[in-house]
């Protein structure tokens, strides 16, 4: 039996961000029960359609495929695409010849039809090498998007409407972190259909959690653009009474898109752990709202841009212009990640691309992707000027602390330290005094510095 080879579809899948219709390659899973479901059907087939022995051949499972009945003498060909789920789709065909005799042997095998004479071996470097960079990425982002998050509510300096929907965004970088986590995790080999069973239900909430964590970290991303843009064009704009609108839309909009595409998986297109995306009507359940909100983003990240670039020109802008365009400059690159504007440039491409240009995407993705949730983390909170300025606080109040007890152990170890001396120098002085009663004895003025000598 043929081995199965990771595909450029299968890796989409693994990497959603891609925002396309994913043909990826079954779970094993599906493996599994496909074929316990093809090998009862063909079995009832067979019981079904029984001819008399020698006038033909009745239905035969071979472990692979099921080869329908057949009168003498006719050649039954089969596509390889026909195989399933065993091999990839290739234009190979396998025949079986209906003897007198019973069904001949296959002609060609399965390898010899069915596997690709020449395996490119740098497609499973590809596939290794971008799951080991995504997860890196998304390891990098979980780590310090939680970090921000500590501080963030640390403080309650920080706690305003800005920081709280950068908070929110926060949580949706980890929440799509994790769920990427939990879905590869559950994306494992099975080869027992009972067990498949079972695992394929948790998969498949695993994927329904997937696709909301990424379409939530989309919302939050149109909200900090609404935000922004309100924020600088609206004279007199009350952020609380905002604030819960944007709340809905950052989670309350994709259960509903998410819903509905679980509904309609479940009832037209419930396929192995539905990471199979073959139905485009269904897969636009979701990828729609998602280059909505990309097209929305972007056409705020150009409003912005313009509205900073007439709030930073001045009057004798001819002297000032180098330094204003610096600014200009660093704000834009400062909005880019917070924004996802970079998601444009593949957003719209078509979705069957040459192997350089699909590897180039890929590529591009899964470095702004997994690691997006770092750089927005270290940009909006590591860096932003009032939070260095309330950690910079926090440690010099907690060095002066340190400072002040260290002091206080250094005082009471010398005053101890004096005490112990002072009794050593009595006991050597009674033990040199000529013999006689006590009271003979001076107890010496300590105040006296001779008694030191």
């Amino acid at each position: 039996m043929a081995t199965e080879t990771p595909s450029c579809d299968h890796l989409l899948g693994f990497l959603f961000v891609a925002l396309l219709p994913v043909v990826a390659t079954p779970h094993d899973c599906f493996h599994a029960l496909e074929t316990k479901r093809q090998e009862e059907s063909c079995r009832n087939l067979s019981s079904l359609n029984e001819t008399p022995r020698g006038s033909g051949c009745a239905a035969m499972w071979d472990n692979i495929t099921c080869w329908s009945p057949a009168p003498v003498g006719e050649i039954v060909n089969i596509s390889c695409n026909d195989v399933v789920p065993f091999f990839q789709t290739t234009e190979g065909v396998v025949s079986r010849v209906c003897t007198p005799r019973g069904w001949s042997h296959l002609i060609p095998t399965y390898n010899v039809a069915c596997v690709p004479d020449e395996f490119d071996e740098g497609l499973s470097f590809h596939y290794t090498l971008m799951q080991l960079l995504y997860t890196v990425g998304y390891s990098t982002s979980l780590a310090s998007l939680f970090l921000a998050m500590i501080i963030l509510c640390m403080f309650r300096k920080l706690h305003c409407t800005r920081n709280y929907i950068h908070m929110h965004l926060f949580f949706s970088y980890m929440l799509r972190a994790i769920s990427v986590f939990v879905k590869d995790a559950l994306l494992f080999p099975s080869d027992d259909p009972d067990e498949c069973i079972t695992l394929l239900v948790w998969c498949k909430m695993a994927m329904v959690f997937m696709h909301y964590s990424l379409m939530a970290n989309f919302s939050w991303l149109l909200v900090e653009g609404l935000y922004l843009h309100t924020l600088l064009l609206v004279a007199f704009f009350d952020e609380r009474r905002y604030f819960w609108c944007y709340v809905l839309l950052g989670w309350g909009a994709p259960v509903l898109f998410i819903t509905t595409w679980t509904a309609a998986r479940w009832l037209s297109e419930n396929v192995g752990c539905w990471e199979i995306h073959g139905n485009a009507y269904i897969w636009y359940i979701m990828k729609g709202p998602i280059l909505l909100s990309i097209s929305v983003n972007f056409v705020l990240f150009i409003s912005i841009i313009r509205v900073l670039v007439l709030k930073l020109r001045s009057p004798d802008g001819a002297q000032k212009d180098n330094r204003h365009y610096k600014r200009l400059a660093k704000s834009t690159l400062l909005l880019i990640p917070l924004f996802g504007a970079h998601y444009i440039i593949f957003a719209f491409f078509p979705d069957e691309l040459n192997d350089v240009a699909m590897n180039v995407r890929m590529y591009f993705e899964l470095a702004l992707g997994s690691f997006q949730g770092f750089v927005v983390a270290v940009l909006y909170c590591f860096l932003n000027g009032e939070v260095q300025t309330e950690l910079k606080k926090r440690w010099l109040y907690w060095r002066s602390c340190h400072q002040q007890v260290k002091h206080s152990q250094v005082a009471r170890n010398s005053c101890c330290s004096e005490g112990v001396n002072g009794l050593t120098q009595l006991s050597i002085i009674g033990k040199e005094s000529p013999k006689g009663s006590p009271k003979d004895m001076q107890i010496p003025n300590f105040q006296d510095d001779s008694v030191y000598i």
